[in-house]
């Protein structure tokens, strides 16, 4: 879910399709738009010379990409063996139920509602399936529930909605808080100077090469977004609405919206340490 702002040198559009990394294949979602780039990225990961896979976010409900996931992985010589949820959003997690339908499989998420099965998700699991490993990442702040999953076979992460493949993200207040999102932000670069994480695979967008550039630019424009919040504040510019129309001036109006929901946590933020 994208507010718009580019990362440089990244593609603006085509079909992601296909593997990008060792362990991890995407299948793109038919759901283009504005909010979600080109689509959704579902993600089969699996070890090379294993014949289970695990899939992050089916995607939307839409039959035709869900059987062409099973199909996909049927082609790798592999049978699903679990699906793992990012976050509780439709256009990742709303073909779910209908996908743990078709392969027989549990669900996994940190919010129990979307679970099917009696396992559930939090920061620091592992998940092991196939000789696959599997960490999870705690990253809340674009939703509440947000997770990211540390491939460290791999030196990659699938970060679902935290960090995109082009433009940043929006912070979905009021479930999703900036507090939250910066101090996940700084917990995946973390990941890439302790870690060695050298690949974002994002729920949107391409692959990113440089994880760390991609963090250290997502961190710089969210402080740059609240200095001129704060600005539009101080200028007078007091409701989001009012905000957005000046902050956000030069940004296609299809998605002032979200930038809407970005400014309200901004302004909760700014307010909760007697900013504004």
């Amino acid at each position: 879910m994208t507010d718009a702002a580019a990362l440089p040198g990244q593609p603006r559009s085509g079909d992601i399709t296909g593997w990008a990394s060792p362990r991890a294949y995407c299948v793109l979602a038919p759901n283009p738009s504005p909010m979600t780039l080109d689509g959704t990225n579902t993600w089969i990961v699996a070890e090379p010379d294993s014949d289970l896979a695990v899939v992050i976010d089916p995607g939307p409900l839409d039959d035709t990409h869900l059987r062409d996931v099973v199909a996909t992985v049927e082609r790798q010589g592999r049978q699903v063996a679990l699906t793992l949820l990012t976050h509780g959003h439709p256009d990742h997690a709303e073909g779910a139920a209908r996908f743990a339908e078709l392969t027989g499989t549990p669900v996994r998420a940190l919010d129990p509602a979307l679970r099917l099965g009696e396992e559930g998700l939090a920061g620091g699991d592992v998940v092991t399936t196939g000789g696959l490993e599997l960490r999870v990442v705690p990253t809340p702040g674009h939703t509440a529930d947000s997770l990211s999953f540390h491939l460290p076979a791999d030196a990659a992460v699938l970060t679902g909605d935290t960090v995109l493949g082009r433009g940043t993200t929006v912070v979905a207040h009021p479930d999703g808080r900036l507090g939250d999102y910066l101090d996940s932000l700084r917990a995946l670069r973390s990941l890439t100077v302790d870690d060695g994480v050298s690949h974002v695979l994002p729920g949107h967008g391409p692959v990113l090469a440089d994880a760390q550039g991609a963090l250290d630019h997502y961190l710089a424009h969210r402080a740059t977004r609240l200095a001129q919040v704060e600005t539009a504040v101080e200028e007078g510019h007091r409701t989001a609405d009012e905000v957005v129309a000046h902050v956000y001036a030069d940004v296609d109006r299809s998605l002032w919206p979200a930038a809407q929901l970005s400014v309200r946590a901004q302004l909760d933020y700014l307010a909760e340490r007697g900013l504004v």
